[in-house]
């Protein structure tokens, strides 16, 4: 057998196991010993039956002192087995024992691995992995834990494993002598033998920070490889730095922050080079983004280019856009819109002005990257809320024009280690100061018990002029949940408040009658909305200062944040309150957290240490790999001593030509597949 044979050719292996360990993506014996292990048994130890805990998995030995069946004839009748030690006695049950009971021999010991629980004051252990204590293939040692799919056991895959063990010897070192030596690597053979049976802790931390160091380094040698193919194949929209927009800068009522000043720098410098810009903007709500857009609109169009952006709701486009024709209608710029939501004639007449150039800049939602949408001369795309788009959608965009500059905006804070992963074509800035005056918002944890104080603070704070939003996890009520919904409090509190004017807004309404609700409470005419969480991105208005979110436990940090953000826009205090309905550990380290800090970073990288990135984000939206044994948060200082190696490696061969660069050639096109296939 060869690491490149079918598993078919491992003895054993029909068509019937192959094809499920094809939904485990093993289709070679080297695939198979790259299938590693999620976690280890430790059943070196045995532990007395007595000292044995309650519902953990243990591993003790006993005399068969006696065994029982309850019907001869039924093949799935229960075996009881009774077994001692010096300790205590151990019922041990297996519930299709007919076949097993030959296996045990009163007078006999035996080794058992598994959980005990006590039942009617007995111990007891149903289906345990067992041997006669001394046999060759005893149940002590450390156990590989393998990813499984229906059909397949444990026992079955580490049977395999074992099989194909002696081929690692074929898995030859394809990392540079100098890096393995750095960063001190056991070999590959070493590495694939050890990660599966392990004879200590040590073997496993060695095995295993081989296998995360080249998965990581061929990700992000993958991740560079992309930036710097588009770079280089593409001749992007120059803007000469000198094009001036100071006349635009003079025209603010405040002065940039030294993080705006910061970011359209680098934007600036990015215009000004011949390959296309590919920027990521982070900042937290209200830290001044859009003048950043801006400030890149503007100068695109005194290049004489047209620039488009690319909002994720309707709500948001017409905010961008109203906006947008304030600031640069009084210096002669034409800005229109375009949504699904117009009329034939409308969008028409849209379209005609941007073909023929009349328009400098176009705003809208989705509707603007569909076919008969056709610009004049494109030189720059924006995309708001990047993380309610896919890739395909910001390329869909971006074909509108002749490789436009891109840039991405997002007010959902990303760790900055994840954020050069998922954008990892992306160059990327960050806003990190707000703009001065603005009030640091009040966030208050609060209980069931004080729900009527809640409201009366809402009720006062209406009387003074102002606005509130309440937040619910659910549309309606649930039968299996219990929870607050939209629905329930929309009734409860008009009932309650009749000289408060509330609206209702969720996710089931029709696009037109959603954004009719909240046009109105943008407007002044809606006091308190009570919604889910579709107002989480999407809508700005200064005068709300309270924000309440029902049965907060049941809310992301990352999610918190950004209802929290929709309050403190204006110069009136604002207040954040949180309202518990089930406590839990989670649950309260999230409220303490969010009641501690106002930095969306911070609380960004707490909420990936909670979580995890694979909750957090969806890999198939933003085109990451699947990862095979790495984790981006425990593994950080590992990423960041490959990214640097990536980057060297890359310095002396950009196309990965060389031959010792042929096996992480392999490897990255193998992780990228279509995406990798730039310069090929």
């Amino acid at each position: 057998m060869k690491l490149q044979d079918k598993v078919q050719t491992i003895k054993g292996v029909g068509e019937k196991k192959s094809a499920l360990l094809k939904n485990l993506k093993v289709e070679t014996i080297d695939d198979l010993l790259h299938l590693y292990p999620r976690k280890y048994e430790d059943r070196r130890e045995v532990i007395s039956i007595m000292e044995a805990p309650f519902g953990k998995d243990v591993l003790v030995k006993g005399v068969v002192t006696s065994k029982q069946m309850w019907s001869r004839n039924n093949k799935k009748v229960p075996l009881k087995i009774a077994i001692q030690d010096n300790s205590a006695k151990l019922e041990v049950l297996f519930f299709n024992g007919k076949f097993l009971s030959n296996l045990f021999v009163v007078g006999n010991e035996y080794t058992f691995y598994g959980k005990i629980n006590l039942n009617n004051g007995k111990r007891q252990m149903s289906h345990p992995e067992f041997h006669r204590t001394g046999d060759p293939d005893d149940v002590r040692g450390i156990f590989p834990v393998y990813p499984l799919t229906e059909g397949l056991t444990q026992s079955y895959m580490r049977k395999l494993q074992m099989a194909v063990l002696d081929l690692a010897d074929e898995s030859e070192e394809w990392i540079d002598d100098e890096i393995v030596k750095k960063y001190n690597l056991c070999s590959p053979a070493y590495a694939l033998k050890k990660i599966h049976f392990p004879e200590d802790e040590r073997q496993i931390k060695e095995s295993r920070y081989r296998m995360v160091f080249e998965e990581l380094l061929t990700l992000q040698t993958g991740l560079f490889y992309i930036k710097e193919g588009i770079r280089e194949i593409n001749k992007g929209v120059y803007v000469d730095e000198n094009i001036s927009v100071q006349d635009f800068i003079s025209r603010l009522p405040y002065q940039l922050t030294d993080g705006q000043n910061r970011v359209w720098g680098e934007i600036q410098r990015d215009l000004a080079k011949p390959t296309p810009m590919n920027r990521l903007v982070q900042g937290d709500v209200g830290s001044g983004k859009t003048v950043v857009a801006e400030l890149a609109m503007y100068k695109t169009v005194k290049a004489e280019y047209q620039a488009a952006m690319m909002a994720p709701t309707e709500l948001l486009a017409k905010q961008h856009y109203a906006s947008l024709k304030r600031d640069f209608e009084p210096l002669g710029v034409t800005v229109d819109l375009l949504c699904s939501s117009m009329k034939a004639k409308e969008k028409r007449e849209v379209l005609e002005r941007l073909a023929n150039g009349q328009t400098q800049i176009l705003v809208g939602t989705h509707a603007i990257i569909q076919p008969d949408v056709i610009f004049s001369k494109l030189g720059l795309v924006i995309t708001d809320e990047q993380h309610r788009f896919g890739v395909d959608q910001r390329t869909l965009l971006a074909d509108k024009g002749t490789n436009p500059n891109i840039l991405v905006m997002t007010a959902t804070p990303i760790p900055r280690t994840l954020a050069v992963i998922l954008y990892g074509d992306l160059d990327i800035s960050i806003i990190d100061t707000m703009p001065p005056g603005r009030k640091p918002i009040k966030t208050h944890l609060r209980n069931e018990d004080a729900r009527t104080a809640i409201y009366n603070f809402v009720q006062a704070q209406v009387k003074e002029g102002r606005q509130a939003y309440v937040v619910a996890p659910l549309i309606e009520e649930s039968e299996t949940l219990d929870v607050r919904s939209a629905a329930e409090l929309y009734e409860e509190l008009t009932a309650q408040y009749p000289d408060v004017r509330i609206g209702l807004v969720h996710g089931a309404m029709k696009q037109e009658e959603k954004d009719s609700v909240m046009e109105a409470f943008v407007e002044g005419k809606i006091d308190v909305l009570v919604s889910t969480v579709v107002i989480e991105v999407g809508i700005d208005v200064s005068n709300a200062t309270v924000m309440v979110i029902e049965n907060c436990e049941r809310f992301g940090l990352a999610q918190l944040h950004q209802l929290r953000g929709r309050v403190g826009r204006g110069r009136h205090q604002s207040h954040c309150i949180l309202v518990c309905g089930h406590e839990s550990k989670i649950a309260n380290m999230r409220n303490e957290i969010m009641c501690k800090s106002e930095d969306g970073f911070v609380i960004a990288e707490e909420d990936l240490k909670l979580r995890g990135p694979g909750e957090i984000f969806g890999t198939r939206q933003h085109g990451l790999p699947e990862l095979n044994i790495s984790d981006l948060v425990k593994h950080v200082d590992i990423l960041e001593d490959v990214k640097a190696v990536a980057a060297e490696i890359l310095r002396k061969d950009p196309q990965l030509k060389e031959t010792s660069n042929v096996v992480l050639r392999q490897r990255v096109k193998k992780m990228f597949g279509e995406n990798i296939q730039l310069r090929l």
